[in-house]
């Protein structure tokens, strides 16, 4: 067995020479060849230590949009929020109560039928009944910095026919409230990542939970 191992061995050196000698990889800076996907984690955790406000933001925004429909559909000609706009408005107000640093935009829009001046009046209203509903459910006016209204300007599906998919109102991540300005960078990453070190803090056990269990006599659940 020792007679097969040496050969073994000195053929497993040789092809580690061999590739330490190769002239692809020889000059590629130390740990090139080693993440190859696997610190996918680390290198996360890195960024978002770095991350500045505007990468933030665009963070925030991309997350809202996946876990929050940002988008509410009005009838024709109508501003009246739905049933299920204001299902939706619920959701995005329980969103948003999450971060109080962070500030959010409603712009509102309309189909191409009517004339530019009347569906610019229109979209606005769309997006005053949007923020009229998110105030109503506790958020703070002044986190709804930009009430704009496109009208007809950006439609989703180009057609001159009534198209309910552009007639909507969109919430967005504005940027950080007043007053969280200037964070340091590894702040930023505390906040988008709360719910993350929230789940590491485990509840522990009063001690008058405790003492109560001990002294007190043993009763059914």
């Amino acid at each position: 067995m020792k007679t097969l191992m040496k050969p073994l061995i000195a053929a497993t050196l040789a092809l580690s020479l061999l590739s330490a000698c190769d002239p692809t990889t020889f000059n590629q800076e130390a740990g090139s060849g080693v993440d190859e996907g696997g610190f996918g984690n680390a290198t996360m955790i890195n960024t978002l230590s770095m991350i500045s406000e505007q990468d933030a933001t665009r963070y925030l925004q991309d997350r809202f949009a996946a876990e929050v429909s940002p988008v509410i559909n009005f009838e024709f000609n109508r501003a009246e929020l739905t049933p299920e706009a204001q299902t939706i408005l619920a959701r995005q107000a329980s969103w948003i109560k999450r971060f109080p640093e962070v500030r959010f935009s409603v712009y509102g829009h309309t189909d191409l039928v009517g004339t530019e001046r009347y569906n610019k009046g229109l979209g606005l209203r769309r997006a005053q009944a949007a923020v009229s509903y998110l105030v109503g459910q506790g958020i703070s006016p002044s986190r709804l910095v930009a009430l704009v209204s496109y009208g007809e300007t950006r439609p989703v599906v180009q057609t001159q026919a009534p198209e309910v998919r552009n007639r909507r109102a969109v919430t967005g991540v504005q940027g950080f409230a007043k007053g969280y300005t200037g964070l340091l960078n590894g702040k930023y990453a505390a906040i988008i990542m709360r719910e993350y070190v929230e789940s590491a803090t485990r509840p522990h056990v009063q001690n008058t939970d405790v003492k109560s269990s001990v002294t007190s006599p043993a009763s059914g659940g």
